[in-house]
Protein backbone atom coordinates (compact mmCIF):
# COMPACT_ATOMS: atom_id res chain seq x y z
CA UNK A 1 0.00 0.00 0.00
CA UNK A 2 2.94 2.38 0.83
CA UNK A 3 4.87 1.61 -2.27
CA UNK A 4 1.16 2.44 -4.13
CA UNK A 5 0.52 5.66 -3.04
CA UNK A 6 3.99 7.05 -3.34
CA UNK A 7 3.83 6.18 -7.11
CA UNK A 8 0.42 7.78 -7.55
CA UNK A 9 1.19 10.93 -5.56
CA UNK A 10 4.56 11.26 -7.40
CA UNK A 11 2.89 10.56 -10.93
CA UNK A 12 0.08 12.83 -9.71
CA UNK A 13 2.25 15.69 -8.66
CA UNK A 14 4.75 15.29 -11.23
CA UNK A 15 1.94 15.43 -14.18
CA UNK A 16 -0.09 18.04 -12.86
CA UNK A 17 3.36 20.54 -12.49
CA UNK A 18 4.51 19.11 -15.76
CA UNK A 19 0.84 20.42 -17.03
CA UNK A 20 1.41 23.81 -15.76
CA UNK A 21 4.77 24.29 -16.65
CA UNK A 22 4.11 23.03 -20.39
CA UNK A 23 1.41 25.60 -20.28
CA UNK A 24 3.45 28.72 -19.28
CA UNK A 25 6.77 27.73 -21.08
CA UNK A 26 5.09 26.94 -24.19
CA UNK A 27 0.98 27.25 -24.84
CA UNK A 28 0.93 30.80 -22.82
CA UNK A 29 3.35 32.25 -25.02
CA UNK A 30 2.55 30.72 -28.38
CA UNK A 31 -0.96 32.52 -27.83
CA UNK A 32 0.26 35.75 -28.02
CA UNK A 33 1.87 35.27 -31.37
CA UNK A 34 -1.10 33.99 -33.22
CA UNK A 35 -4.01 36.48 -34.34
CA UNK A 36 -6.50 37.15 -31.51
CA UNK A 37 -9.34 35.40 -32.76
CA UNK A 38 -7.20 32.13 -33.12
CA UNK A 39 -6.00 32.75 -29.68
CA UNK A 40 -9.17 33.07 -28.30
CA UNK A 41 -10.96 30.27 -29.80
CA UNK A 42 -8.07 28.05 -29.14
CA UNK A 43 -7.81 29.08 -25.28
CA UNK A 44 -12.16 28.13 -25.32
CA UNK A 45 -11.26 24.42 -26.97
CA UNK A 46 -8.57 23.92 -24.63
CA UNK A 47 -10.50 25.01 -21.74
CA UNK A 48 -13.40 22.06 -22.71
CA UNK A 49 -10.41 19.23 -22.98
CA UNK A 50 -8.64 19.86 -20.34
CA UNK A 51 -11.22 20.59 -17.43
CA UNK A 52 -11.67 17.06 -16.32
CA UNK A 53 -7.69 16.23 -16.89
CA UNK A 54 -6.03 19.00 -14.41
CA UNK A 55 -9.12 18.96 -12.06
CA UNK A 56 -8.69 14.73 -11.18
CA UNK A 57 -4.80 15.83 -11.35
CA UNK A 58 -5.33 18.70 -8.79
CA UNK A 59 -7.55 16.05 -7.22
CA UNK A 60 -4.91 13.39 -6.87
CA UNK A 61 -2.14 15.67 -5.67
CA UNK A 62 -3.71 16.89 -2.64
CA UNK A 63 -5.11 13.10 -1.35
CA UNK A 64 -2.43 10.93 -2.45
CA UNK A 65 0.38 12.99 -0.65
CA UNK A 66 -1.90 13.27 2.41
CA UNK A 67 -2.94 9.65 2.17
CA UNK A 68 1.32 9.46 2.20
CA UNK A 69 1.65 11.46 4.73
CA UNK A 70 -0.56 9.40 7.37
CA UNK A 71 1.01 6.02 5.94
CA UNK A 72 5.11 7.64 6.73
CA UNK A 73 4.29 9.08 9.95
CA UNK A 74 7.70 10.14 10.58
CA UNK A 75 8.37 11.93 7.90
CA UNK A 76 5.00 13.88 6.86
CA UNK A 77 6.01 17.42 7.06
CA UNK A 78 6.81 17.48 3.12
CA UNK A 79 3.78 15.29 1.73
CA UNK A 80 1.72 17.66 3.74
CA UNK A 81 3.74 20.60 1.97
CA UNK A 82 2.97 19.06 -1.43
CA UNK A 83 -1.18 18.44 -0.90
CA UNK A 84 -1.23 22.25 0.34
CA UNK A 85 0.54 23.27 -2.62
CA UNK A 86 -1.37 21.03 -5.02
CA UNK A 87 -4.50 23.01 -2.74
CA UNK A 88 -2.95 25.78 -3.45
CA UNK A 89 -3.33 25.41 -7.28
CA UNK A 90 -6.47 24.00 -7.17
CA UNK A 91 -7.91 26.91 -5.63
CA UNK A 92 -5.63 29.33 -7.41
CA UNK A 93 -7.44 28.16 -10.54
CA UNK A 94 -11.03 27.86 -9.25
CA UNK A 95 -11.18 31.85 -8.03
CA UNK A 96 -8.59 33.10 -9.83
CA UNK A 97 -8.60 31.13 -13.51
CA UNK A 98 -12.02 29.74 -13.98
CA UNK A 99 -13.82 33.23 -13.65
CA UNK A 100 -11.65 34.67 -16.64
CA UNK A 101 -11.94 31.97 -18.05
CA UNK A 102 -16.15 32.12 -18.10
CA UNK A 103 -15.82 35.59 -19.11
CA UNK A 104 -13.66 34.87 -22.22
CA UNK A 105 -16.72 31.80 -23.20
CA UNK A 106 -18.91 34.81 -23.77
CA UNK A 107 -16.60 36.54 -26.33
CA UNK A 108 -16.92 37.12 -29.84
CA UNK A 109 -13.47 35.96 -30.99
CA UNK A 110 -13.20 38.39 -33.96
CA UNK A 111 -14.53 41.44 -31.41
CA UNK A 112 -12.99 40.74 -28.13
CA UNK A 113 -13.54 43.66 -25.84
CA UNK A 114 -10.60 46.17 -26.17
CA UNK A 115 -9.23 45.66 -22.34
CA UNK A 116 -8.86 42.01 -23.54
CA UNK A 117 -5.21 41.53 -22.84
CA UNK A 118 -5.63 43.00 -19.89
CA UNK A 119 -7.53 40.68 -18.89
CA UNK A 120 -5.58 37.83 -19.98
CA UNK A 121 -2.36 39.10 -18.48
CA UNK A 122 -4.80 39.01 -15.20
CA UNK A 123 -5.04 35.23 -15.81
CA UNK A 124 -1.32 35.06 -16.64
CA UNK A 125 -0.98 36.00 -13.15
CA UNK A 126 -2.86 33.35 -11.78
CA UNK A 127 -1.78 30.65 -14.02
CA UNK A 128 2.36 31.59 -12.67
CA UNK A 129 1.07 31.09 -9.04
CA UNK A 130 -1.06 27.58 -9.83
CA UNK A 131 2.03 26.34 -11.50
CA UNK A 132 4.79 27.21 -9.02
CA UNK A 133 2.24 25.50 -6.30
CA UNK A 134 2.29 22.74 -8.56
CA UNK A 135 6.23 22.32 -9.66
CA UNK A 136 6.40 23.10 -5.52
CA UNK A 137 4.07 20.01 -4.82
CA UNK A 138 6.24 17.87 -6.96
CA UNK A 139 9.30 18.44 -5.55
CA UNK A 140 7.83 18.48 -2.05
CA UNK A 141 6.34 14.87 -3.13
CA UNK A 142 10.01 13.90 -4.36
CA UNK A 143 11.76 15.27 -1.00
CA UNK A 144 9.00 13.06 1.05
CA UNK A 145 9.90 10.22 -0.74
CA UNK A 146 13.42 10.82 -0.64
CA UNK A 147 13.52 11.46 3.11
CA UNK A 148 11.47 7.98 3.84
CA UNK A 149 13.25 6.19 1.56
CA UNK A 150 16.36 7.03 3.08
CA UNK A 151 15.44 5.82 6.13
Amino acid sequence: MKIFTQFIALIATGLLAGCFFYGAVNLVPAFYEVPVNVHLIFRVQLMNHNGVTVQTLMGLSIITPLIYAWLFRKDKNFAILAALLALTALLVTRFGNVPINQIMRTWTPDTPPENWRAILQRWDFFNLIRTVAGIGSFVSMLIATHLNNSR
